[in-house]
């Protein structure tokens, strides 16, 4: 966990539905964020099981599990998926083992547990989880990590999944532990790859014990080993067939080196912006990686070299989450980087040119160093056109306690003042973000479609969190990209969004946060225009969407070669989420 511990082809013009609205002289809403938990209310009540809740004897204990935001039934409303774990002492036959869980949305502020009837009652040390129509039918499959076996469900567009890992291709033949994982479509031939992120190799007869040897030991306690004294592993990507398999192509593209790395989370974007998908990896007390994709089947690793593996002193960190976006709308993707706790968390600035430097004393976000995060992801909570920043923590040992320290802690929301710096709004954001979890993966989604970002996050030992924005908040816009030369997700698509002249970017993309999965439609905050101007989508076919002055304030679907097909007004939020305050 770290050092510290231990240690454009043809452009399509459409011009669609608008009010007309002069942006400009539109009145500033004030903006509060208020955010509450309402996940017992909306019945999302199974609770997570990762290891001993009181004691860590283990690193396999201590990792927790992602979340997924998306919509398998495609009904238009986002559903959830919450890995789960296990315990070292496992279950006996008359014990009820935990299952990762599918919560389907109802639609009125309520989820349904559809776990078992669509088929993924799956048990063991569940790690992290990607979405991906990778055979093209329309229909969001799931890729779940393991330490193990991970395993491939194949949507079959009923409501229910069928495992097709082997049939796939996908069998490691060795038990790994991978963590986090992405779709991705690197050679641009319209088929989804997949790239997995492997942390160590972890044998529970040979791990050292609790307080055995240096790396065993934290502030004078002794506690468990790791990651460092532990062998690192190796990233592994496989390149999609076409015809419904895969093939291993680590070695050949490149993504098999370095070797040794501790690695959790891996995100892809175009960071150089030469249109071709580059892959950042977040990993744990070795330097993070960047593999910049060569545009012929090959990737380059190039972080140090980049500025993108270590913070400003030159150290390497305990990368555990990371997230992208144009924090300064200048037209390049940044990156923000959680670790350990006594350390800050990290924002390399994209400065062009394959390019990054560490802002984050100079962006004022460096005042925290007693958490230590995970999940993490940019959200523009008041929609005035400049990415916040939220993170979920949670400490690895529960032996800080003895020390006057927090095992469960409260998230982090960092709001963007729009002149180069960060304000830490934690506190006065609600009583969702001050309670305290030990948390690991977090997704975001629109999941009552009011135009307002909702964020889960998945606690260990305990019930997930579904934070929902009382606050006000400005105008912005949802957008739904549907390929068609492209995958059907629009995996790898830039959206360019110009309101009040103002231009920002972003990227659909699978995994991310820390092992987790976003809800794939794209928002926008536009402040206080009421239209969107101009509205573009470079696809990864190298196709290019433009659609101009197209109202705010809903859902836009828009589909490769056809421009906006949709255009659905928000929806007014779940009166359940209203009431009483968090249980």
């Amino acid at each position: 966990m770290s050092s510290l511990f231990l240690g454009g082809l043809f452009p399509r013009l459409v011009l669609a539905e608008s009010q007309n609205v002069n942006a400009a002289n539109s009145k500033t809403i004030p903006v509060s964020p208020d955010f509450h938990d309402v996940a017992r209310v909306a019945g999302l009540i199974g609770k997570n099981v990762y290891g001993d809740a009181s004691h860590k004897k283990y690193i396999i204990e201590t990792t927790g599990n992602g979340v997924a935001v998306f919509d398998f039934n495609n009904d238009g409303w986002m559903d959830i998926f919450l890995v789960n774990g296990w315990r070292l002492e496992g279950f006996s036959d008359n014990q009820a083992k935990p299952t990762s869980h599918l919560y389907r949305n109802d639609g009125e502020g309520t989820f349904t547990d559809v776990t078992i009837g669509a088929g993924l009652g799956r048990t063991g040390w569940g790690q992290g989880v990607c979405v991906g129509d990778w055979d093209s039918n329309g229909f969001d499959d799931l890729f779940f990590t393991f330490f193990g076996a991970s395993v491939l469900y194949r949507n079959r567009g009923d409501g229910t999944f069928e495992e097709v890992t082997e049939a796939a291709g996908l069998s490691a033949g060795k038990e790994r532990w991978s963590t986090g994982c992405a779709f991705l479509d690197f050679d641009r031939d319209g088929d989804l790859d997949l790239f997995i992120a492997n942390y160590l190799k972890f044998d529970i007869r040979t791990i050292p014990e609790p307080g055995e040897n240096r790396f065993c030991q934290w502030k004078g306690m002794p506690v468990m080993c790791g990651p460092l004294g532990l062998p690192g592993e190796t990233n592994i990507l496989y390149r999609n067939n076409g015809n419904g398999t895969f093939t291993d192509v680590s070695v050949s593209s490149g993504i098999s080196e370095p070797a040794e790395n501790y690695a959790f989370s891996p995100l892809v974007a175009d960071f150089n912006n030469d249109q071709w998908p580059d892959i950042y990896v977040a990993c744990d007390s070795t330097a993070n990686l960047l593999y910049v994709n060569q545009k012929n089947g090959t990737f380059t690793e190039e972080g140090s070299y980049a500025g993108a593996a270590f913070n400003e002193e030159g150290r390497a960190q305990a990368g555990m989450g990371v997230a992208a976006a144009d924090y300064n709308n200048d037209g390049l993707l940044d990156v923000f980087v959680t670790n350990f706790s006594e350390d800050y968390f990290t924002l390399y600035r994209n400065d062009g040119e394959s390019s990054f430097t560490d802002v984050t004393n100079k962006v004022q976000l460096a005042v925290n160093t007693r958490f230590l995060g995970w999940g993490t992801a940019f959200i523009d909570f008041d929609h005035d056109g400049w990415k916040d920043i939220f993170a979920a923590n949670g400490h690895v040992y529960p032996e800080v306690e003895r020390l006057g320290q927090h095992y469960k802690q409260a998230k982090l929301l960092y709001r963007n003042l729009g002149n180069g710096t960060f304000d830490d709004v934690s506190q006065q954001s609600g009583p969702g973000m001050r309670r305290r979890h030990a948390s690991r993966g977090i997704a975001f989604g629109d999941l009552d479609n009011d135009g307002r970002v909702e964020i889960v996050v998945n606690n260990m030992s305990e019930i997930p969190s579904l934070l929902f924005n009382r606050g006000t908040c400005e105008n912005s816009v949802l957008i739904r990209l549907v390929g068609s030369k492209s995958n059907h997700n629009g995996i790898g698509a830039r959206v360019r969004v110009t309101a009040n002249k103002a231009t920002q970017i972003d990227e659909v993309r699978s995994g991310g946060s820390y092992m987790s999965q976003n809800d794939f439609r794209l928002h926008f905050g536009v402040g206080g225009a009421e239209q969107i101007e101009r509205l573009e989508v470079r696809w990864p076919s190298g196709e290019i969407d433009t659609v101009l002055e197209v109202a705010a304030n809903a859902l836009i679907t828009i589909v490769e070669g056809r421009g906006v097909t949709n255009r659905k007004p928000y929806n007014k939020p779940f009166p359940l989420w209203q009431g009483d305050p968090d249980p």
